[in-house]
């Protein structure tokens, strides 16, 4: 009866389709034969849709997802929390949490557990057992998909008890579970075609959820003109900007990349191949799919078109000026204006140091500067200042604290300590108070010549002005538990700074000794001290490779992140025609004709690199030679002067620092390399945040992951002291002087009373 029924309704739909087609008078669809093929009488077959974009999977680990070192859980009910964030043009397909986790053998296990949330919602509980108490475990858990955005939270609770008595102790130090750094999560996600629409900018080429460093290949025409690149490096250095901690690295090619986001710079005649545009009339903007991807994969062109090079540096300039305007898939730009010139030290990522800087211009928002809980988290401010402050008056930066906190009832161990740098500046007990607010005026020493005399930099740690420094705030709550039984709440102690508190770098000059490559790979200086880079021009060699002109993209992408603008003035030389660029501070890419320009200066240099060998003038590492400075004068070293000329047959890279030889005050700093190739090594260790040797003299040698630094050179200053501070300093180095200075002080003094005074009974006398 079941197949009857099924035969019956097979028959039924194929009249009524039969019936269909003759309605609308066309024939029924019947099989294509072999000869019909062959004859092209076949019916169209539908156009391919492009094949599938692969997955990616992506592992993140503790530390990428905000956690350094193992999550502690403490207390009665923990918690701690996970940040994963998702790309726009990306969207997960699964997700996998591995959890590596110790507990406590102490707890009292059918009570203990840990609830697992991503974005609030509980999605697992896992028991903790008695049996594997004290181990490191590993759980596994499948996260669903369609729980994720674009910015994610993994929330884990641990919910703990040791013991079923009433007075039990929420802090108990049985209370405890370690989430191991081994824990990862494993996220595959599929590409997300996005509009072309450059309204969405600077996404999908950088994504702020991103937190990977930042890899996007420019795509430039063969044999492309000086120009044409120092264009890209104006865009390079705006994508540096925007990925910041992240740090970006860039790659040209002559080709649309199969499987990547690129930036591509067009003019008529000069199109990569497979690429074709509309007729172009100016300065064009423009964002399309990449045609060299599957359509599924969602990449993306970013193409800056014009007439000639000077349209070319139009479209350049306004993206980086005014993306945030553009709509549609492409703008026509009718005017540019750069607007004035910058002043001096006033990059946007950089404090101001001409008066008293605010903590609320130092966050992103001030509730970063709260806090709540008895042991809470560490309030941090970020703080970047130029690295050639000198203190000649003073030798700290005055920093008044205020802060507000939820006041014990009697004197505890309630405390506020403030660190720079993970380094205990002041450790203040908290009283008892009904306003619940103090005042505190802290001194933080700044990094200076110890020439100086200063004595507080013993004691404290040298300020690391131009890094990363960060100041830190540690709150401890005392819980203020006054018997066993008594009763605790677990979050009701608030405590913050108030973001009025400043701190001060005023009273300092710029002033320094150079060459210090530790100020170029913490800052960039002395080439970010005009933030758009006015006075810096960056040499490449008159016949660059794709590694040459990588690098020195690269490179304006880490003086973005420095600065915090495009640079948008900078000069691109050939090594050819350095002399053209005599006035400014020079970034060599010391390569190819650029290397032949560096042993030109070699006299001069504590290291000639060339292809396949390298010529080291060596010297006793003496620190005090160095101290010279109130003079100007350079001081001779007596120590034994010696060259060594070898033959590598290994990579060997370099950092160099001079001064210009072709005008006094103006510096170099040379990346050098036996190999085009080896460049990269060199700004691995720029990008390398954590690494292993730092970076400080006239020369650092890099050998893959070795790095050593040396100070071989001469040395000369830049910036500008006041006539009395100098004479001040001077005098201060020499004690003698100091003596003799007094007692003349004291002579000339005594000299003008006892002048005074007898004038004075003249008068008198004479009056009488």
């Amino acid at each position: 009866m079941r197949v009857f029924l099924q035969t019956s309704l097979a028959a039924l739909c194929a009249g009524m389709l039969f019936a269909l087609c003759i309605a609308t008078g066309s024939a029924a669809p019947s099989p294509a034969s072999p000869a019909d093929t062959a004859a092209g009488t076949s019916p169209q077959a539908p156009p391919p849709t492009g094949a599938a974009a692969p997955p990616r999977t992506r592992v993140l680990t503790l530390s990428q997802m905000g956690t350094y070192g193992p999550m502690a859980l403490r207390g009665v009910s923990s918690t701690g929390t996970l940040n994963v964030g998702v790309r726009t043009d990306e969207v997960v397909t699964s997700a996998k949490l591995k959890l590596d986790m110790a507990w406590s053998p102490a707890l009292i296990f059918p009570l203990s557990h840990i609830k697992v949330l991503l974005n609030g919602v509980n999605v697992a509980t896992l028991p903790l057992d008695k049996e594997d108490a004290g181990k490191q475990v590993t759980r596994t858990l499948d996260l669903d998909p369609l729980l994720f955005t674009d910015f994610n939270q993994i929330t884990l609770q641990m919910v703990a008890h040791y013991t079923t008595d009433s007075c039990e102790d929420p802090y108990h130090s049985s209370l405890w579970t370690d989430v191991i750094p081994a824990t990862t999560l494993t996220l595959t996600t599929s590409g997300v075609a996005l509009p072309d629409n450059l309204a969405l900018l600077p996404r999908p080429f950088f994504d702020r959820r991103d937190d990977r460093l930042l890899t996007l290949p420019f795509v430039l025409p063969t044999n492309a003109p000086l120009a044409t690149l120092q264009t890209a490096g104006v865009v390079a250095s705006w994508f540096g900007n925007l990925a910041d901690y992240r740090h970006a690295r860039f790659s040209v090619l002559n080709a649309l990349p199969p499987d990547s986001h690129a930036i591509v710079l067009a003019m008529p005649g000069a199109m990569p191949p497979g690429l074709t545009l509309p007729e172009i009339r100016g300065p064009t903007v423009m964002v399309m799919a990449n045609p060299a991807s599957p359509a599924q994969s969602g990449r993306k062109l970013l193409v800056l078109a014009g007439r000639d090079g000077k349209e070319l540096q139009s479209a350049a300039n306004a993206l980086v000026l005014d993306h945030a305007s553009m709509t549609g898939n492409s703008v026509l730009i009718r005017s540019i204006d750069l607007g004035p010139g910058r002043r001096p030290y006033d990059a946007p990522k950089w404090a101001p140091v001409d008066r008293p800087i605010l903590f609320r211009d130092l966050v992103d928002d001030p509730q970063q500067l709260e806090v709540s809980g008895f042991n809470p988290p560490q309030i941090r401010v970020n703080l970047r200042v130029p690295p050639d402050l000198y203190a000649w008056a003073r030798q700290s930066a005055p920093m008044d604290v205020h802060y507000r906190y939820t006041a014990p009832s009697t004197f505890n161990d309630s405390m506020l300590n403030t660190s720079i740098n993970e380094q205990l500046l002041l450790s203040e007990r908290l009283r008892p108070s009904h306003a619940g607010s103090e005042d505190m005026r802290l001194n933080i020493p700044l990094l200076t010549n110890t020439e100086t005399g200063s004595s507080d930099e013993v004691s404290v740690p040298p300020f690391r002005v131009a890094d990363n420094n960060t100041l830190q705030f540690q709150f401890h709550m005392d819980p203020q538990k006054t018997g066993l039984c008594a009763s605790t709440a677990t979050n009701v102690a608030r405590a913050a700074i108030d973001p009025n508190s400043t701190i001060d770098f005023s009273g300092f000059v710029h002033f320094t000794a150079m060459p210090n490559l530790s100020y170029f790979t913490m800052s960039g200086f002395p080439f970010t001290r005009m933030a758009d880079l006015s006075d810096t021009a960056v040499v490449v060699p008159d016949a660059p490779t794709a590694d040459d002109e990588a690098a020195a993209l690269t490179l304006l992408g880490d003086m973005g992140a420095w600065t915090g603008l495009p640079a948008l003035r900078v000069e691109l030389v050939a090594a050819k025609d350095v002399d053209s660029a005599r006035n400014r501070d020079l970034l060599v890419i010391g390569t190819g004709s650029a290397g032949d320009l560096l042993a030109k200066w070699g006299k001069a240099l504590p290291l000639v690199v060339s292809q396949g060998s390298a010529a080291l003038r060596l010297r006793e590492q003496r620190r005090e030679a160095w101290n010279n400075w109130p003079t100007g004068r350079h001081r001779p070293l007596q120590t034994p002067v010696g060259e060594a000329v070898i033959s590598t047959s290994g990579p060997l890279a370099a950092l160099i620092g001079f001064e210009s030889p072709l005008a006094a005050g103006r510096s170099v700093v040379a990346i050098a390399a036996t190999s085009p190739a080896q460049l990269g090594d060199a700004l691995a260790v720029l990008q390398d945040d954590r690494r292993p040797s730092p970076v400080y003299g006239d020369l650092t040698l890099i050998r893959g992951t070795q790095v050593d630094s040396l100070e071989l050179g001469g040395r000369y200053f830049v910036g500008e002291v006041p006539w009395y501070a100098r004479l001040w300093i001077f005098v201060s180095n020499y004690p003698s002087l100091l003596a003799i200075a007094g007692i003349l002080g004291g002579l000339i003094v005594s000299l003008a009373v006892f002048w005074a005074l007898s004038r004075l009974a003249v008068r008198r006398t004479g009056g009488g």
